[in-house]
């Protein structure tokens, strides 16, 4: 049975007969397409929100419990974001500072680190040539126009480097 997934399997796993991928070198244009359209819809749910919110009950009130509800949820989508697409292998991704390793830094940050941008020993990462310029140490505070503009450049990335 051929899956059309490329990737690198664990001898062990081989041998007993699995076929487990730990790694994977490409994605198919369905994967990316399913990947986005989620992400999409869950931001198109979330305008509504405000819009039904903001029209509906203005206020000061409204606007404080909608900017602290943001961040938590956009930094929430990066790891929606990431997941489809967790097994990318790093001879494909690189070590450069791109989304697909940016997004890959504030996964574990947001995970691992209490939402404190951290770096890696891996990830040769450089603020100026990011999406976000974040730099270590900063808090993670992804907001709608912030999480549209990483979300792109990690879907154009994807595209480029895996399909």
């Amino acid at each position: 049975m051929t899956t059309g997934v490329r990737g690198v399997i664990a001898p062990s796993h081989s041998e007993k007969g699995n076929v487990n991928v730990l790694g994977r070198k490409n994605y198919t244009n369905e994967e990316l397409d399913r990947a986005r359209t989620s992400l999409e819809s869950q931001c198109k749910a979330y305008r509504a929100l405000v819009e039904a919110i903001t029209t509906k009950t203005p206020g000061k009130h409204v606007g404080a419990a909608l900017a602290s509800f943001e961040v938590p949820f956009f930094n929430n989508l990066v790891l929606a974001l990431d997941r489809p697409f967790v097994h990318r292998i790093r001879i494909v991704t690189g070590k450069d500072t791109n989304a697909l390793n940016e997004v890959e830094l504030l996964c574990d940050s947001i995970m691992n680190n209490n939402g404190i941008f951290a770096g890696n020993k891996v990830i040769k990462y450089v603020p100026e040539q990011s999406v976000l310029g974040l730099e270590v140490g900063d808090p993670i505070r992804l907001t709608e126009p912030s999480f549209e503009r990483l979300s792109s450049a990690f879907f154009t990335e994807i595209g480029a480097r895996f399909l």
